[in-house]
């Protein structure tokens, strides 16, 4: 007896028809094998590069004025260090008290505060009274002399009170109000280990904590004493804000030490030199120190601050500079995506793009990550390209560049991708609804492209442009900014100084909103309309 058994058919392992994977290999394919796409896309990676490098291609005539290279802080930017000091060693743990009862300034010009908040400079030009309002008077625990190593510092300052500020980047409001004989602040640093304390009070009685920070690796025989600085002050122009140098003189009536204090004399000198946003005032006598009873009276010029960039940098080039063709390799970008789908509805071969997938959406997906997925490339190997070899090519032409965090310089060769990667499913969204590239290409360049432009290139008041770069997708462009802005340190913070009046992720959620917008469009009209 022969007993026949049902089996269950063998289930395939091959993609079923029309699966989401062969989409997306087959819109590859397409793409692969359109020669004019594969150059055109290649050919944008390149003309960043090649325009980033005509961008680098001048060299610096070097005389007396000669920029060089700026001190890096620990926070891997770059930084202005200079000031005058009066400093002695401390071993191990101790306590710094001074008594500060005068902050006055002197310059060679007259303005108002050109950025950072606060009220102008004090004073008037031809070298009368100019004082900063970021001028400093303080004490300071510093890891050594040299510039850009660790410290923490307590303050006086031109017209924002009592500040604590350490490595360069970190500020801490204090009590406010201006410093005088009759109303001086008393100001006091405890060091314990690599922890830094400071306290203000009014009276010498009662005393109230500033902020306090952490050091890593602070030396065991740090510098520590009283400084003075005073960087340039901003004043309005015919064609804008200026700066002018200047100084400062503060006057410490009383300085008291406890601890692990070398008992030796106290040492004077500047540290550093001017750069970057400091400007350089010098008076016959220059910096100098002046001891008076129980305290001293300092003056000096420089600042201790984070370098920005703005005309007060001039000379000094940054990592957007390397990158300034990336809205010419967008533009090539944007061709090549709206052709992906407009050349299809121009040879009546979307019907069987759509015939073969299984959905409408799903085919328009595809597209974009396959797209996406080639601008991204495109735009991260130019910008990893671009970004160093420009760096380089700059310092050999005599140009320092302004140094960034290692994370800073990883977002902005990134964002370089994904600002090509968006922009190019942008206008594979708008060649979807308008069905013409011609139109598509135009929408986006216009709607995108020349914000940028006009924001950048100052032909617009310095509101109009901030609007655009806020409500426009070239907003997505913040995401190759590098230069950040301080409220401590006076610059013009401007579109055409390479400021972005949103943050770097804030303005990619602007360009990301349009395209978002533009592709849900694009998928309910691919749906509803015959093609």
């Amino acid at each position: 007896m022969t007993t026949t058994l049902d089996r269950a058919p063998r289930r395939s392992t091959r993609p079923a028809r029309g699966g989401f994977g062969r989409l997306l290999h087959a819109e590859w394919t397409k793409f692969r094998t359109v020669r004019a796409w594969v150059l055109t896309t290649i050919g944008s990676a390149l003309v960043i590069c090649v325009v980033g490098l005509l961008a680098t291609a001048a060299v610096h005539e070097r005389g007396g004025d000669a920029p060089g290279a700026l001190p890096v802080g620990p926070g891997g930017e770059a930084v202005n260090d200079s000031f005058t000091f009066v400093h002695q060693p401390l071993t191990g743990d101790g306590t710094l008290t001074v008594s500060v009862s005068s902050l006055t300034g002197e310059g060679e010009g007259e303005g108002e505060d050109g950025g950072g908040g606060g009220a102008g400079p004090k004073g008037g030009k031809d070298g009368k009274s100019a004082l900063a309002p970021w001028a400093k008077a303080g004490i300071m625990v510093k890891d050594s002399l040299e510039q850009g190593s660790s410290y923490a510092s307590l303050m006086v300052t031109g017209a924002h009170g009592v500040r604590m500020q350490y490595d360069f980047t970190h500020d801490t409001a204090g009590l406010p109000g201006e410093v005088s004989p009759e109303s001086p602040r008393l100001l006091r640093l405890k060091r314990s280990g690599d922890v830094i304390t400071g306290y203000q009070s009014l009276d010498g009685d009662h005393w109230t904590e500033v902020g306090t920070t952490r050091l890593p690796g602070l030396s065991r025989t740090p510098q520590v004493g009283l400084f003075v600085t005073s960087p340039s002050v901003a004043e309005s122009t015919g064609t804008g804000t200026g700066f002018s140098p200047a100084v400062a003189t503060g006057t410490f009536d009383t300085v008291s030490l406890e601890g692990g204090w070398s008992g030796g004399p106290w040492l004077t000198g500047q540290v550093g030199r001017d750069a970057g946003t400091s400007g350089s005032y010098t008076r016959s006598t220059g910096s100098e120190a002046v001891a008076s009873g129980g305290g001293y009276t300092l003056t000096g010029a420089g600042d201790i601050a984070p370098v920005v960039g703005g005309p007060a940098a001039s000379g000094v080039r940054t990592v957007e500079n390397f990158l300034v063709g990336a809205f010419a390799g967008l533009i090539m970008l944007v061709v090549v995506a709206t052709s992906c789908v407009t050349a299809e509805y121009r040879r009546g071969l979307i019907a069987v793009t759509l015939a073969a997938g299984p959905g409408r959406s799903r085919v328009l997906v595809a597209k974009a990550l396959v797209m996406g997925s080639i601008a991204f490339a495109a735009g991260l190997a130019s910008a990893a390209v671009m970004v160093p070899l420009g760096g380089s090519r700059s310092a050999a032409n005599g140009f320092p560049v302004l140094t960034v965090p290692t994370a800073t310089e990883l977002r902005v060769v990134v964002g370089t991708g994904l600002l090509l990667a968006t922009a190019s499913v942008l206008a594979l969204a708008l060649g979807t609804v308008l069905r013409r590239s011609a139109v598509a290409i135009t929408a986006v360049v216009v709607g995108m492209v020349l914000p940028y432009l006009l924001a950048t290139a100052a032909v617009l008041p310095e509101g109009a442009s901030d609007w655009l770069l806020k409500v426009t997708p070239a907003a997505g462009f913040a995401l190759q900014q590098s230069v950040e802005r301080y409220d401590q340190v006076v610059s013009v913070y401007s579109p055409a100084t390479g400021y972005h009046p949103l943050a770097p992720w804030e303005g990619f959620a602007v360009l990301c909103a349009y395209t978002a917008l533009a592709f849900g469009a694009a998928a309910v009209l691919l749906r509803r309309r015959d093609v």
